[in-house]
């Protein structure tokens, strides 16, 4: 039964973090009874907890920033912007998860606002208004369920379940009078508690704003997924519900918590996906509003690869160009080092260009040594990241966005390819 918590926890935590998580509700009444079989869901005697997912399901996941003089269990406290964005896909015929990061900066059009932020959704027009822009700028996928969850949330979670380990890729400071928000964080290892954990995921004053936010929350997600899958965690399930009840905003039934968790039960690791919804920063073109202006030939192919829309055609060849995968040569990769020979990284590009990459740079060491080497899918390009693992043989695929900013791959060399390189 806890499999549930797991699952909507382990998206919450990835949000919560500067606000979000949980799980779903539906955007009409009646998509209930067509997401799960029969009623709502099937029951299997078979079964743990004697429900199943029946079809893929699409989750809105907000995290609500901290609405001023709202009280604690009020529902005003769902009211503020999403500071954080994430699209949840639970299929049940591959048995994965997909999770898609929305720049809360995201450029969109608000009825009687003109243009905006997508983050401004919530706070002015509710969960209803937010749901049908986050919908239509996705090629106009169905959103099954949404979750809305407040600021403090992640931090007393954290807290609960014990400190998480983290990697702080640089040093972090910074203040925000208006959030009442101050960050200092030392580069390396460190262990986090709830407050601290946080302050790793909303800091945003690294040149890369939101989007360099999204990678550090995608990689807290990873460690919070290790740190729920202690059996110690089982005994806390009074406080995590009761901590849900205070600051989740959701009308999932318990019914369909049970199908949820024992889905997640039967998850394996690696098939859990996460990606951001590519783009550019218009403060490039000189526009101090700082939008994020959607890619929409990436947010094609990204939607057919982890959303399935289009993907028999996409499979077939016949996408007419708009959901194909760039020609694995033509991709943006980046390679990094991870390991003790900072050599190893150069030659790795060295060997791409012979083999007709053209487009490779190498970029600043990772301070966290790395037994394995990884792909990182950075643009959300699986079928680039597959190519090019087919190019060496090897190499660990991680669908994050967890790597250089600027590149479509990036390669992180670990100490399984020093000897092979050098």
């Amino acid at each position: 039964m806890f499999g549930i918590f797991l699952l909507v926890l382990t998206a919450a935590i990835s949000a919560a973090i500067g606000a979000i998580t949980a799980l779903l509700a539906p955007v009409e009444p009646q998509i209930i009874s067509r997401v799960f079989d029969a009623t709502g869901f099937s029951y299997i005697s078979s079964n743990p907890s004697g429900y199943r997912l029946s079809r893929p399901v699409n989750i809105l996941i907000m995290g609500v920033d901290i609405v001023p003089k709202a009280v604690v269990n009020s529902p005003k406290i769902f009211d503020g912007r999403s500071d954080t964005i994430l699209l949840l896909r639970l299929d049940p015929r591959d048995k994965s998860i997909s999770l898609l990061s929305v720049p809360r900066d995201t450029k969109v059009k608000i009825p009687r606002v003109a243009l905006s932020k997508i983050g401004e959704a919530n706070a002015r027009g509710g969960v209803a208004l937010a749901t049908r822009l986050v919908s239509k700028m996705l090629n106009n996928i169905t959103i099954d369920r949404y979750v809305r969850v407040s600021t403090d949330a992640f931090r007393e979670f954290v807290d609960l379940l014990g400190p998480v380990e983290i990697f702080v890729p640089r040093p972090m400071s910074y203040t925000d009078k208006s959030q009442k928000l101050r960050i200092n964080l030392a580069q390396g290892w460190q262990t986090l508690n709830g407050e601290q954990a946080e302050k790793f995921a909303r800091f945003r004053n690294d040149g890369l704003g939101d989007i360099g936010r999204i990678g550090r929350q995608q990689a807290l997600i990873q460690a919070m997924r290790n740190r729920l899958a202690s059996p110690s965690v089982l005994v806390r399930l009074p406080q995590i519900i009761r901590l849900m009840q205070k600051y989740v905003d959701t009308n999932l039934n318990f019914e369909e918590i049970l199908t949820l968790a024992n889905f997640g039960l039967q998850l394996d690791r690696d098939n859990f996906k996460m990606v951001m919804l590519p783009g550019r920063s218009s403060s490039k073109e000189g526009d101090l509003r700082s939008y994020w202006i959607v890619d929409d030939d990436a947010r094609d192919r990204i939607m057919t690869q982890y959303f399935k829309q289009g993907w028999a055609d996409f499979a077939q060849g016949r996408s007419g160009g708009t959901g194909e995968s760039v020609l694995p040569t033509q991709l943006k990769i980046a390679v990094q080092n991870a390991s003790n020979n900072p050599e190893t990284a150069k030659t790795v590009a060295e060997f791409l260009k012979k083999k007709g990459f053209d487009n490779v740079l190498v970029v600043k060491d990772l301070q966290d040594k790395q037994r394995q080497s990884q792909i990182i899918v950075q643009q959300g390009d699986l079928e680039g990241a597959n190519s090019l693992q087919k190019v060496f043989g090897d190499g660990k695929i991680e669908a994050a966005s967890i790597g250089e900013i600027d590149s479509d791959l990036t390669i992180r060399v670990g100490e399984d390819w020093v000897k092979r390189f050098n």
